[in-house]
């Protein structure tokens, strides 16, 4: 697909609803789309809007091992009441292992500990995931008002690093949307969330930017 062609598929979808979007994305994939989902707030709403349009859709979640309880109770309440196919992928090494050689997990202030961390914990096992599930489109929550990064994304994008079509059918919602969403379809949200692979909201764990490409190269 062409720099021009996905341009011109943007400003298609742009005033598209996000169901819409989804049925469009999966339409393109042949059969063989998934969705990514951390559990993190809001993600209800788009695992919600997807399995309406197939139920079946793959689940990819990576269980990094570092989820606050809070969000554990979560993603097994939202697989239980959306029955998510989810398929879990787990990293090669426990967290008691990493601590044990590594140490605590990483501060907001120790940048290349943090990359280190996810490389390992995160971005491995989202490498295997995609691998074993070979999907043709990736649909993920990202938003433009979640990050400085994100701003500056598409809904839209050939996404290098695993040779697939994302789709962000959220892309272009608000908090105040979202919210809307979960209420008028009795969802439950998850606020305990923390990812200790980006340990705040300005960072990026990997899967978006070129550093991580480049990481996840060197743990095949």
């Amino acid at each position: 697909m062409t720099p021009e062609q996905v341009a011109t598929i943007n400003t298609q979808l742009q005033t598209k609803s996000p169901s819409e979007v989804i049925r469009w994305a999966i339409a393109q994939s042949e059969g063989h789309a998934i969705v990514s989902t951390n559990f993190r707030p809001y993600e209800a709403v788009l695992l919600h809007l997807v399995t309406q349009v197939q139920p079946e859709i793959p689940v990819l979640w990576v269980d990094h091992g570092y989820n606050r309880p809070a969000t554990y109770r979560h993603a097994e309440t939202l697989r239980r009441q959306l029955k998510l196919n989810l398929k879990a992928y787990l990293p090669r090494m426990t967290p008691a292992h990493r601590d044990a050689v590594f140490g605590d997990v990483p501060t907001p202030d120790d940048e290349a500990a943090l990359k280190e961390f996810s490389a390992i914990m995160k971005l491995e096992p989202f490498r295997r995931g995609m691998s074993e599930l070979a999907p043709k489109v990736w649909l993920t929550a990202l938003r433009k008002v979640q990050n400085p990064n994100r701003a500056e994304l598409s809904l839209v994008s050939p996404d290098p690093s695993f040779g697939v079509l994302k789709v962000s059918p959220l892309f272009h919602w608000s908090d105040a949307q979202l919210e809307e969403y979960l209420q008028a379809h009795d969802l439950p949200n998850e606020w305990d969330y923390f990812d200790p692979a980006k340990a705040d909201e300005k960072r990026e764990c990997g899967l978006h930017v070129d550093w991580g490409r480049k990481a996840m190269g060197a743990t095949k």
